[in-house]
């Protein structure tokens, strides 16, 4: 599994009020009413991306999107605050939310980083929005692989094509070039909400919901 590394000093780990309302979501049958909060989520066409990004987020967001654009062509809105995560997860989100029809307006909160600020990427640049004390964090995609030195090289060259996939997104959506964002990536690159704006990650930094 590859993954761009989470932010530094995240824990993944819920507390048990958390995880017990995940068990509860999971745990729903087809036939039981959604709980008050997914139903007013639903009437507000609003996905919330909270916490490390993996194959099972990736699966209900990409749900969501699917589900409201199968309920009309409105605005969705999608929330972020994630560390990061796994690699292809990520790819995931960030082609469905161009696939899937309706205009995304991504909003930004808290921090969004690795694996979570190329889901942000995946909405138009108009419509990438972030609340005015989120930070954003870009850097290079982390292996973890052991065995033999051929596997070992093999994984190793993913990493080198990963790297420059994602650098070439990010310079394309950003409007940075490709040598500076590769610069900027090569070690841990934070940025706050309105130096955001200036390197072209977000449109504008909003306090009040009726802004975006």
């Amino acid at each position: 599994m590859t993954r761009i590394p989470p932010a530094p000093g995240f824990d993944p780990r819920l507390d048990d009020d958390d995880e017990k309302e995940k068990k509860e979501n999971e745990g729903m049958k087809p036939d039981q009413p959604m709980a008050p909060v997914q139903m007013a989520l639903f009437k507000a066409r609003t996905v919330l991306i909270f916490g490390e990004i993996d194959m099972k987020v990736a699966e209900r967001v990409c749900g969501q999107l699917i589900a409201y654009a199968a309920d009309g062509q409105g605005d969705i809105r999608v929330i972020i605050n994630s560390p990061g995560g796994h690699v292809e997860s990520g790819d995931t989100i960030h082609d469905m939310i161009r696939f899937c029809g309706p205009r995304v307006k991504m909003i930004g909160t808290g921090w969004v980083a690795s694996a979570g600020a190329h889901i942000f990427l995946g909405a138009e640049k108009e419509n990438r929005f972030c609340l005015p004390n989120t930070r954003f964090l870009l850097h290079q995609p982390l292996g973890g692989v052991t065995g033999q030195a051929s596997d070992i090289t093999i994984e190793a060259e993913e990493i080198i094509k990963m790297r420059e996939r994602i650098n070439r997104i990010i310079a394309r959506e950003t409007g940075q070039t490709y040598e500076k964002v590769v610069h900027d990536t090569d070690r841990n690159f934070w940025i706050g909400a309105e130096d955001a704006v200036t390197y072209g990650l977000v449109s504008r930094v909003v306090a009040r919901s009726t802004e975006v």
